[in-house]
């Protein structure tokens, strides 16, 4: 006996390279009835009767050649193409030739059948797009199915990142109650990286939650969509079935529905192909104890990337702008983004130095306020320090009369802000020298310095200055304003009355 290589090659050498039967079997080292067997000789060579030669005989190896690479083909192109190489029978006579040896366009499939928990499949599905606030995002829906169980797992997300992808695994694998011993996938970049035939270079990420689980990972051939049909027929019936015409309110709604669906009306089916003719949910549980236990911890599937904030306390983050601490502008930070929550930390340490949640809006900016609030005591503190600046700048005395007043314990802040109120009120010259006359007295405070200010406004008959009331709104009391001197608008009214 031969196998069917050797059959095969046997059967080319005769009828493709007209080899005789005693040189094949010379060549291969079998018995010439071996050869006669193999090239079924009993069929079309009677005994004593002579096979007559064929002007198309020197080109049949061209032409099983030729259908080889090219199998749809036409005969009217290959016979153009034989008779440029010297060809002169007919064109009928090549017809007949080829409709004998070229190969077979359809592919047969066979039915891939699997262990009970042995094997399950994923993929992606697409619906379009959802939009959010000022946002349109791509609806994508995650799908698993148990290849012996037909039970399903499916979440919508919107993107098919790598982190969602895993997300679905995850949930995947504790609402069906374990583990699959082996995922086929389509050759997606969150599975597979590289590939060249049968060597793959797989994705790190995929590959630490594969031996995180112990399941194996498996892409299916290229060009093999039947080996993963299973999960592409769910994809269409979760289409047809349950999205079409379906209203929901946010993608957390849909996905409670879709759970709803699964166990009312995907679930209660029949298991396609079962002789028994089990409902899913049945087979599910008969599948589960075949399936591998759930580790102690699910995998953690936040996204982990570094960030750094601008000139702003502020993290751009898919669209929109997180707030973190002033003090953390421009330094290097991690980001830790999962479907509802961001966080960042300082990386090594773990410490959270902001929690927002996550918005899937657009052009956003989302804020702490305790971060708004101390930013806020930050620059009124920076701008106490620049009013001390100012009143050094405009009144000499002042420097002493700030040191009398650390000397005396009192609050600097706000002896230096009714300073500068005053300084706003009065011109400088007139400051300096009520600062210089509360030193001589001792008497050292900002209302020392207005009352002096107070008694010669007095003596000059001018009226005295009047405090603007502002609102309690922090926009306009945190607005600030160097006001000008009023008594020139006095002396104008003054000399109107005069004329």
């Amino acid at each position: 006996m031969i196998d069917a290589d050797q059959r095969a090659k046997i059967r080319r050498l005769f009828f493709a390279e007209h080899w005789r039967v005693g040189t094949i079997a010379t060549e291969l080292g079998v018995h010439h009835d071996t050869v006669r067997r193999a090239i079924e000789a009993d069929r079309f060579v009677r005994p004593g009767a002579l096979v007559r030669p064929s002007m198309l005989d020197p080109f049949k190896g061209f032409i099983a050649e030729t259908l080889e690479r090219h199998p749809r083909l036409r005969a009217t192109r290959l016979f153009e193409m034989v008779r440029g190489r010297g060809y002169l029978g007919s064109a009928v006579q090549l017809r007949r030739h080829v409709a004998t040896v070229r190969p077979t366009p359809k592919e047969a499939f066979l039915r891939l059948a699997t262990l009970s928990g042995e094997q399950a499949q994923v993929d992606w599905g697409h619906f379009g797009t959802i939009r959010i606030g000022h946002a349109k995002r791509p609806l994508s829906c995650f799908v698993m199915v148990l290849g012996w169980s037909r039970a399903m797992f499916a979440r919508f997300a919107l993107d098919q990142t790598m982190e969602s992808f895993m997300l679905g695994h995850v949930a995947a694998f504790s609402a069906l109650g374990g583990v699959p011993r082996t995922i086929l996938y389509d050759n997606l970049k969150s599975v597979v990286l590289d590939r060249a035939g049968d060597h793959i270079r797989f994705n790190e990420a995929m590959l630490l939650m594969a031996g995180h689980y112990h399941f194996a990972p498996k892409p299916c051939a290229p060009y093999r969509g039947n080996e993963k049909g299973k999960v592409e027929r769910a994809i269409q019936y979760l289409r047809h079935g349950f999205f079409e015409a379906r209203r929901f309110t946010s993608v957390q709604d849909l996905n409670a529905q879709l759970a709803d669906w699964i166990e009312r009306v995907a679930h209660v089916r029949k298991v396609p192909g079962d002789p028994a003719g089990r409902a899913v949910r049945d087979a599910l549980k008969e599948e589960q104890p075949r399936l591998l236990a759930l580790p102690e911890h699910p995998w953690d599937c936040d996204l982990v990337k570094p960030v750094a904030s601008g000139k702003q306390p502020y993290i751009r983050f898919d669209r929109n702008d997180y707030s973190i601490p002033h003090h953390l502008a421009g330094k290097p930070l991690v980001l830790l983004a999962s479907e509802s929550v961001v966080r960042i930390t300082n990386g090594a340490g773990g410490y959270v130095f902001a929690t927002h949640a996550r918005s899937y809006d657009e052009k956003q900016v989302i804020e702490d306020p305790a971060h708004v609030e101390e930013l806020a005591r930050e620059k009124r503190r920076a701008h106490e320090l620049r009013g001390r600046d100012r009143l050094r700048a405009a009144c000499p005395s002042a420097d002493a009369f700030i040191e009398a007043l650390a000397m005396r314990g009192e609050h600097l802040g706000g002896q230096v802000s009714r300073l500068l109120k005053l300084l706003d009120q009065h011109d400088a010259a007139e400051v300096e020298a009520a600062i210089k006359d509360a030193l001589g007295r001792g008497a050292i405070g900002a209302a020392s310095v207005a009352h002096v200010l107070d008694q010669r406004a007095r003596a000059r008959k001018r009226p005295p200055s009047l405090d603007v009331v502002l609102p309690a709104d922090p926009r306009v009391r945190n607005l600030r304003v160097t006001p000008h001197a009023l008594h020139t608008y006095d002396d104008l009214a003054k000399h109107k009355e005069e004329k």
